[in-house]
């Protein structure tokens, strides 16, 4: 079988080399590159790809962002490849849904290995994990939302938080926490954003929009009744 995958590295000695490493193997994975993030999340928007390799320090777009943005349509693999290995940031690219994280220097055949054994797992996964809560089905292979069977669509932002609070149901997500998770640590707005946005999700959500519990002074929650 073969795989499609992307790189997205500004440094062009290190797109040339891990393109020509990947070539002279077996012919199984085909990379094409993007040199900043504005131009990755073009082409992640014009096809699907196997696999995502992101450099975080990304002229335009950084890598966080992007995989933020992956991350809320899609369960694509994405392995972050650079230069910062602080452990606040690998533990940052984990929590933004990254599936590995490679720190400069590589060894290319350690990466190689990874990158297949990521591109095998994830072909093995056949099975949706569709989660629930109460009224409320999310697909996050599909990225659908359903309530009491009946399709939802939700705009970017909503579907984010949404996931969030599926995959912490019944915990009390914090302003501050939506902001970091769904906004990035870069934003500098306030925490209204996350009172207006919850809003707007609860009213396209109709009668399952009363499962979003207000926590005065904190933040909200999901609970699987009205």
């Amino acid at each position: 079988m073969a795989y499609s995958v992307l790189l997205v590295e500004d440094d062009e000695q290190i797109r040339e080399i891990i393109t020509d490493y990947f070539a002279s193997k077996d012919g199984v994975i085909t990379v094409e590159t993007a040199s900043d993030g504005d131009r990755g999340l073009e082409l992640i928007h014009e096809k699907e790809y196997d696999l995502i390799m992101l450099d975080v320090m990304l002229p335009g777009t950084d890598g966080f962002s992007v995989c933020r943005y992956i991350r809320a349509k899609s369960s694509v693999p994405i392995l972050f490849l650079t230069a910062r290995g602080r452990e606040e940031d690998r533990l940052y690219g984990y929590e933004l849904g990254c599936d590995d994280y490679i720190v400069k220097p590589f060894s290319l055949a350690e990466l190689y290995a990874k990158i297949t054994a990521m591109l095998k797992r994830a072909n093995g996964m056949t099975v949706s994990r569709v989660m629930t809560c109460g009224k409320i089905s999310l697909d996050p292979v599909k990225m659908t939302v359903t309530v009491e069977g009946s399709p939802v669509d939700l705009p970017p932002k909503e579907y984010e938080i949404l996931k969030y609070l599926m995959e912490h149901k019944d915990w009390v997500a914090e302003r501050e926490t939506l902001l970091t998770r769904i906004w990035g640590y870069d934003y500098f707005g306030g925490d209204r954003v996350v009172d207006n946005h919850i809003k707007k999700l609860r009213k396209a959500m109709g009668s399952a929009g009363e499962q979003i519990k207000t926590v005065i002074s904190k933040g909200y929650k999901l609970t699987d009744k009205n």
